[in-house]
């Protein structure tokens, strides 16, 4: 008697497949007559058959195709990594030039604050202009559509008035130590606002610092010491300015922790900080006419002590706003390219640029206690920024 046998399951159209997995057996009987015993029979040997061809023909075309989109890949990837090579290399190249219009700016502000303050000893005022210079760049920046325009809520608005405020204080007391003491000297004492990070975010934040950032404030700390000591224009409202500032400042990095918006409505940073600047300078003009009042041009025509007359006084105004608002602008830029410890690593340089420029402009003597001091101090703040990376480091399971 002649028999097949078939194994069959209901979900799938014809036969379940057994070993191997792309195939399907058919085992029957010898036929010598070659022959079924019904067309039942004869259906499902071709059918079958068929389909395991199919399937063959399919899983071959599957495979054969996967390898191709892996050899594709492959050859995507190394074209990508040929062409990140050179757009990596521009990247750097761009942050290098970015990097050094921030210090060349930077320089250029401190020279002609410096001028301007010490033939003109009104800070309010000064401050003032240059917010006012910042706010007509800004307002050519939105009307020439070089950014968007922000839009504003409520809970923006009031956030960032009470750091707008903190700002325009921050920058008050900055002109108040530069027209009293010696740029080199401002920018040490500057040099310790990570000593103002550390205690304010332990109090307030409940932040407790690492070992080696609480090591790194003790040169910075001991050196602004060390160069105050020695500081032949030193006065107590130029370091107490200075100090303030640098209070102020952190204060302010430390509401916008506590009291920003949402990420959802947050502006991005060249805006934020131009909206900053139009507030300050709303902010700073009446309470510079209460206070001093001076810029008038009668007085102008004889308030250069240095040498200058009202209109020589006008432009280093209008050139101090003008560096003291596009450095600004660059730091936020470098700021979105790059992480804010190595952006903080970049500001340490850049109090190194500024103080050595300014001692040679302004010819300040400087002592070797003086200089060890301010080295001294610099260098605690290359340290702060290394422990602070080495914090944010993730840990490797």
């Amino acid at each position: 008697m002649q028999a097949s046998t078939f194994y069959m399951s209901l979900p799938t159209p014809f036969l379940k497949p057994q070993k191997p997995p792309n195939q399907i057996f058919i085992t029957r009987t010898t036929n010598t007559n070659n022959k079924f015993n019904s067309p039942l029979q004869h259906y499902v040997f071709h059918n079958a058959r068929s389909y395991s061809i199919h399937r063959n023909n399919v899983t071959n075309h599957k495979l054969c195709r996967l390898d191709l989109l892996k050899v594709r890949a492959v050859a995507e990837n190394a074209e990508g990594s040929e062409a990140s090579k050179p757009r990596e290399v521009v990247r750097k190249l761009q942050l290098g030039v970015m990097f050094g219009i921030w210090y060349l700016l930077n320089i250029f502000y401190n020279i002609y604050n410096k001028q301007v303050l010490k033939a003109f000893p009104f800070p309010a005022t000064v401050t003032a202009f240059q917010f006012g210079c910042g706010t007509l760049l800004i307002l050519f920046m939105w009307g020439f559509r070089l950014h968007p325009i922000p839009k504003i809520s409520k809970s923006q608005f009031k956030a960032i008035f009470s750091l707008a405020a903190i700002h325009t204080m921050g920058n008050l007391l900055t002109n108040i130590s530069l027209g009293r003491v010696a740029v080199s000297f401002t920018h040490t004492i500057k040099a310790t606002e990570p000593f103002f990070t550390v205690l304010l975010s332990a109090l307030f934040l409940a932040e407790r610092p690492s070992l080696w950032i609480v090591s790194s404030l003790v040169p910075i700390v001991g050196g602004a010491a060390l160069a105050s000591m020695t500081e032949a224009s030193f006065n107590w409202i130029g370091f107490g300015s200075a100090m303030a500032s640098n209070l102020t400042n952190q204060s302010r990095n430390l509401f916008s922790k506590k009291f920003m918006v949402k990420d959802e409505e947050a502006l991005d940073n060249i805006n934020l900080f131009s909206i900053i600047t139009i507030i300050s300078f709303i902010v700073l003009v009446p309470v510079a006419i209460l206070m001093e009042g001076k810029l008038t041009p009668s007085y102008l025509q004889h308030a250069g002590r240095q040498g200058f007359n009202g209109r020589e006084l006008c432009m280093r105004l209008l050139l101090s706003g003008f560096c003291l608002h596009t450095y600004q602008q660059v730091s936020y830029m470098i700021l979105e390219m790059v992480s804010p410890v190595t952006h903080a690593v970049g500001n340490c340089v850049k109090r190194v640029v500024v103080i050595v420029s300014s001692v040679i402009f302004f010819q300040t003597p400087v002592s070797p206690i003086n200089s060890l001091g301010t080295a001294l101090a610099l260098g605690g703040v290359f340290l702060y920024s290394r422990a602070k990376r080495l914090q944010r480091k993730p840990k490797v399971a």
